[in-house]
């Protein structure tokens, strides 16, 4: 037996990867045929408080328990009626991209070989996409949470200046003060925190009926905070907030930060790519004028997870705020150290993976138009939903539908916690997975149209399937 970590036996390590492959092709094909979501019986999650195994095992051995054991109890987004939280569905070619990628196992942190100049290339569709110069830069990250925060680390230093990296705050005396609705998602507040900001300085901002910033009660708290001698450095846009799809009138908000001076981030974790769809792109007008986008290719453009990225109108800011001089960073003129600017130099990540290849097989192959019309379908779908919904004598919609998220709960003479035990009852039973959220302070049903895969039969199985299961709870 050899000491590496190479098959024993290649042709046998051939047969089981060409046969797992070929399961998971079929898992992906045939996804409309199973539950949507199945939890783990205690006999398959006792199996994971295993120790430590010494000793090898058989690939085929492991890959039959993947079968058994993992594979039937994942989350199910993959399934057209997954509509709890907004997750990308995956396709096909993402999954392979994903294979080919873990194949090279590049390093995608640095260095001079061609992972880099896939995801600068990615940075350029990006900045495209948006109407940003070619000059603007981009890195990928886990998720649109990190991205926030590094967006929000290019902010402070553009208010500060980069010296702000090695003095801290206490040496600068200031207090610096965000601004995002009271329907930003709260990574923006966790963001705040993790940069030493304080979460205690973001300025939750009302929002309309629509679920928008009011833009008088920014302008208005700016003010306020500039007359307590404070120093306002960012406004947070949401292109799609998490509760109900609403979009901030971000042309406004690139408007006031500009008399204000203060940095323009949009958080459009998934709203933002409906600049794919020419129909949904108006909804975003503004979004050119921003100073950095963060932006998740694994919710609407169903990149495999994880592919966050953040983009920014400032590459020269942008770098000014990571980059390292560490000895073992120093570039080469030649050779595998070239390049003038690493990933490493837009972000914290010395070691990453290569999510631009995933990405990259994915415009590829399916184009921007193709899944352009893919999230059209989903905000038709949405669309379709809420009028079903409308006109049921059971259900009663409690926001407006602004992209892909319908918010409704059982009409008067329900109680409020009956919501939820309609939404565990779907869930058990396997034939939809809706999310709770609450509004104005009450529970309500949230269905995200996230999935390519979702048809409008998809759409009216669903409304049956509500209907089954209020018929099953206590009013």
């Amino acid at each position: 037996m050899s000491d590496d970590l190479d098959p024993d036996d290649w042709s046998a390590f051939r047969a089981s990867s060409h046969q797992a492959l070929d399961r998971m092709i079929d898992f992906l094909q045939t996804t409309r045929e199973r539950p949507v979501w199945r939890d783990a019986p205690a006999e398959v999650r006792q199996k994971f408080c295993a120790p430590l195994p010494r000793g090898p095992r058989a690939f085929a051995d492991a890959l039959n328990d993947f079968e058994a054991n993992i594979k039937p109890y994942a989350v199910g987004n993959t399934h057209p009626l997954f509509m709890g939280w907004v997750h990308g569905a995956g396709t096909p070619v993402g999954m392979i991209a994903e294979m080919l990628a873990a194949g090279l196992n590049a390093n995608c942190g640095g260095r001079n070989h061609i992972g880099i100049a896939v995801e600068r290339q990615i940075a350029q569709w990006a900045a495209e996409l948006f109407e940003f110069p070619q000059s603007a830069s981009g890195i990928f990250v886990t998720g649109s949470s990190a991205a926030n925060f590094l967006g929000l680390l290019v902010a402070r230093d553009a208010a500060m200046g980069h010296e702000i990296r090695r003095t801290g705050f206490s040496a600068s005396g200031e207090q610096l003060i965000a601004y995002a609705s009271a329907e930003a998602h709260g990574c923006v507040a966790q963001a705040m925190e993790l940069a030493g900001v304080g979460s205690a300085h973001l300025r939750s901002i009302p929002v309309d009926s629509a679920g928008a910033m009011r833009v008088d009660l920014l302008q208005a708290a700016i003010d306020d905070d500039l007359s307590a001698g404070l120093s306002p450095f960012l406004v947070v846009g949401t292109a799609g907030t998490v509760n109900t799809g609403a979009i901030d009138p971000l042309q406004s908000l690139a408007l006031t930060a500009t008399k204000y001076g203060l940095w323009f981030h949009v958080d459009g974790a998934f709203g933002a790519l409906a600049a794919l769809s020419p129909s949904l792109r108006p909804k975003l007008s503004g979004v050119e004028l921003a100073d950095s986008i963060a932006l998740d290719f694994h919710k609407w453009a169903h990149v495999p997870y994880d592919a966050g990225f953040l983009l920014v109108r400032d590459g020269q800011m942008h770098r000014g705020t990571f980059a390292n001089a560490a000895a073992y960073l120093q570039r080469a003129p030649r050779g595998l150290a070239a390049g003038e600017v690493w990933p490493c130099d837009l972000g914290p990540d010395l070691s990453r993976g290569f999510r631009a290849l995933k990405t990259w097989f994915t415009f590829q192959v399916h184009g921007a138009d193709k899944i352009g019309r893919a999230i059209e379908a989903n905000c038709e779908n949405a669309r379709h939903l809420a009028e079903s919904l409308a006109r049921s004598n059971v259900f009663e919609l409690r926001a407006a539908v602004s992209l892909n998220i319908v918010c409704f709960a059982l009409k008067a003479g329900w109680r409020d916690e009956a919501n939820e035990a309609l939404v565990i009852d779907l869930q058990e039973r396997g034939v939809a997975a809706p999310s709770m959220t609450h509004l104005s302070g009450r529970p309500v049903i949230r269905a995200a149209i996230v999935n390519h895969r979702t048809k409008r039969a998809d759409v009216d199985d669903f409304v049956a399937a509500l209907h089954e299961s209020a018929a099953r709870i206590t009013p």
